[in-house]
């Protein structure tokens, strides 16, 4: 249900609510949210969502690493930061 949420939002261009709503909210990321999360990152790209998604990578659970879904969010998400 959060995806979905967080979908809505970064496709809105509010991205920043995104980020906002899982700070608030404390939960694990999942590998869906983890990947929507990658996505709102890169599109803010400022230092808030930079530091946010290097920490959200640090974390991502090694079992996270194989799926291309995420790896492809995290890698566009790097390449926008620079």
């Amino acid at each position: 249900m959060y995806t979905i949420v967080f979908k809505g939002l970064i496709t809105n261009n509010v991205a920043e609510k995104v980020l906002d709503l899982f700070d608030e909210m404390k939960i694990e990321p999942n590998q869906f949210i983890l990947s929507t999360l990658f996505n709102a990152c890169a599109k803010l790209c400022n230092d808030r969502a930079m530091k946010i998604g290097k920490e959200l990578l640090a974390k991502m659970p090694e079992n996270y690493r194989d799926n291309n879904i995420i790896s492809t969010s995290a890698i566009d998400m790097l390449m926008k930061f620079g």
